[in-house]
């Protein structure tokens, strides 16, 4: 299977050819999904005894399964949270998957890890966290929220008292839906904030104040949102810490999308008090310019995640030893086998340099702001709220649900666009209404003022 022959070696240039291809074009094909049995009858047996061979696989990709997907990075693309990696991260990733590098050990990926704790040092730079903060790269924010809250609950049980009792968290309403999946898998509840704007120290406070004894001996941790995905807001970050310092409560950020914001000046005020977190999570493939997939957590004290996810087993002692010390990657997460997932960015920013980053987080906080004065200025739609960070929520006057679902799928079925509907809590009830999330610095204001005019 690795012998190498002249078809291993076109092949290499066909899939080189491609690459190259793909990581210089700046508005590639607008795909959209069909269903599996359309794509069956498209492309036939692809996995099979003898094999279909290289040439026809990769053809087989590139004329039907490629187009039955969405690139994140198209400039017209502003659902969800979009992404928009660097060509130079693009390329980068191609080479660490070529390297193959295992970086769980630094007996084993030394090299690949300096890297990685390159740029986690200007990742944890931006947080402004005390010294001896540092972190590890993930798989994405679930993986980091996740490991922080494993973290936090066994430093909760050292209390003897605590052993036994099933955990709680307290997040808002408006916290990423990863938060209340992760708290499943270890088991804890979690208590909402009944608010999807910014959750205050005074909500908080009345919510711990609310809880009962027994409640308030299993609460070990809150999850504060630095930058909501649906709408861009910030907690009161600040409020927030003072709360969890005097209850001795852990104090995690889930900034995954708005993290990348921290590198922007215009805004950094905005994240008063971060620097006070235990922990915080910040995906580097989401508003700082990395491929899929590439997440982090970084702690305030290091050392109590390597008291929580450090592995034993025999098989495992070598990489203990003293002819292997160094920073040790798996034993700070929950992920023991890993790729050096930061080398792309690691890449990129020292290709770059971390002005240009913060040029073009920069950039997606103005198409925001630009959004928004388009908005006002179109008679046929009106703004749900001021933009934040890189969010715009607005809506079309007199459109109900099914007006903006049938308007997200003929602009997509076009090709022209992605922009999805959301829902917006108004008191007691919810409010369809439409979202933008800017990413990419290459979206033009061409390209907003096309999308309001295809609500006329």
């Amino acid at each position: 299977m690795h012998n190498i022959d002249m078809d291993s070696v076109e092949m290499t240039l066909d899939v080189m050819k491609y690459a190259l291809n793909r990581i210089t074009m700046i508005s590639p094909e607008l795909g959209k999904p069909k269903k599996e049995e359309e794509l069956k009858a498209l492309v036939g047996e692809t996995v099979t005894a003898k094999g279909i061979g290289g040439e026809k696989a990769f053809q087989l990709f590139k004329d039907v399964l490629i187009k039955a997907t969405v690139p994140i990075d198209h400039p017209r693309h502003l659902a969800f949270v979009p992404a928009s990696p660097t060509r130079a991260a693009i390329m980068f990733d191609l080479v660490t998957s070529a390297s193959s590098i295992h970086g769980a050990y630094w007996m084993e990926g030394a090299g690949g890890i300096y890297c990685e704790n390159e740029a986690m040092k200007w990742l944890v730079s931006l947080t402004g966290m005390p010294r001896g903060a540092f972190g590890v790269f993930t798989s994405g924010g679930t993986a980091a929220n996740l490991s922080a809250m494993v973290t936090a609950r066994e430093e909760w049980r050292k209390d003897e008292n605590n052993q036994g009792e099933k955990g709680l968290i307290i997040t808002s309403i408006g916290a990423h839906s990863s938060i209340k999946s992760m708290a499943k898998v270890i088991d804890a509840d979690v208590l909402l904030v009944e608010t999807e704007d910014q959750m205050k120290g005074q909500y908080l406070e009345e919510k711990i104040k609310s809880l009962t004894p027994h409640q308030r001996k299993r609460l070990f941790a809150v999850v504060a949102t630095g930058g909501t995905t649906n709408a861009g807001i910030i907690d009161d970050l600040d409020g927030i810490a003072n709360i969890c310092q005097r209850e001795k409560l852990w104090f995690h950020i889930d900034a995954a999308y708005g993290g990348g914001a921290l590198a922007a000046d215009s805004v950094k005020h905005l994240f008063k008090g971060v620097e006070r977190c235990d922990s915080i999570t910040i995906d580097p493939h989401k508003w700082l310019f990395s491929p899929y997939d590439c997440g982090a957590i970084i702690y305030k004290n290091p050392q109590l995640a390597k008291n929580a996810h450090a592995q034993e087993g025999s098989y495992l002692d070598i990489f203990k030893d003293e002819g292997a010390h160094g920073f040790n990657p798996s034993e700070y997460q929950i992920q023991l086998t890993r790729r050096v997932r930061g080398l792309p960015l690691w890449f990129s920013l020292a290709m770059h340099g971390t002005d240009k980053y913060k040029w073009a987080v920069e950039q997606g906080i103005k198409l925001a702001k630009l959004a928004g004065k388009l908005i006002e200025e179109d008679p046929n739609v009106e703004l749900v709220r001021e933009p934040s960070l890189s969010c715009v929520l607005y809506r079309r006057k007199g459109w109900t649900p099914d007006d903006y679902r049938n308007w997200t799928y003929k602009n997509h079925r076009d090709g022209f666009a992605l922009v999805t509907p959301t829902k917006w809590r108004q008191g007691d009830s919810f409010e369809t209404v439409s979202r933008f999330c800017f990413i990419n610095p290459d979206t033009t204001e061409a390209d907003i003022k096309a999308i309001l005019d295809s609500m006329a």
